[in-house]
């Protein structure tokens, strides 16, 4: 990763992030998160256009 960013979890789900990564064998909740994500966005990143996007978002449920 060439740079870094912050973003702010509520403590209630940072401690359900912590567990899972813990149970799960992760080296630390930031490593399951990045890959929670990456699984994520994976689905998304071929969409053509920015209104492709935006249809598959509201198909999973992200936007209405």
């Amino acid at each position: 990763m060439f740079g870094r960013h912050r973003i702010t979890i509520q403590s209630e789900l940072w401690e359900r992030i912590e567990r899972c990564a813990r149970v799960a064998g992760y080296a630390s909740p930031q490593e399951f998160v990045e890959h929670v994500l990456e699984r994520e966005l994976a689905p998304l990143e071929d969409a053509g256009s920015d209104e492709d996007l935006k249809k598959k978002l509201r198909g999973l449920g992200y936007i209405e």
